[in-house]
């Protein structure tokens, strides 16, 4: 069990019972499976729906530029200032070399959709995509991390 004879008899040698540790290791492993994706839930948009859509690809390859119904703006959880915007594009975007993707809350004037995309062309982003929701989902509000994940569709 927990001690044993070494051959001879001259003495103990202990041995360590793995058995609880594993178990430890193995809850908390289902606990962070369990917990990770509420934990990247994001800015709160209610996204318009479209019939085509990809999902949004995982991973830290890119950013996620959010702009909520009463105008407030937000690069990932960071809120930004439509005067800094420009800057935080320039640093986070361009110079790391990520791909941007844009979500607009369905109820945001066009004008100020227009507007941000304005600041990031004039950064000198190119490609940029565009998230909406699925029309067939069937989770209300459709936030990501929920069961059904964010979509978008990205431009040629």
């Amino acid at each position: 069990m927990g001690m044993s004879l070494q051959r001879g008899g001259r003495g103990y040698m202990a041995e360590i019972n793995v058995t609880p540790f594993v178990d430890v290791m193995l809850v908390l492993l289902i606990i962070f499976m369990v917990t990770a994706p509420m934990l990247t839930q994001g800015v709160d948009v209610d996204l318009p729906k479209t019939r085509s859509v990809r999902t949004l690809p995982a991973g830290t390859d890119h950013l996620v530029l959010s702009v909520q119904k009463d105008g407030g703006i937000f690069l990932d959880e960071y809120s930004v200032p439509f005067d800094d915007l420009q800057q935080h594009l320039q640093n986070l975007v361009v110079s790391q070399k990520k791909q941007l993707y844009l979500r607009a809350d369905k109820e945001v004037p066009y004008g100020i959709v227009v507007k941000v995309m304005g600041e990031i062309k004039s950064v000198g982003i190119e490609k940029l995509g565009i998230v909406a929701e699925s029309s067939e989902s069937k989770v209300p509000g459709g936030q990501a991390g929920e069961s059904d994940p964010a979509k978008t569709k990205k431009p040629n």
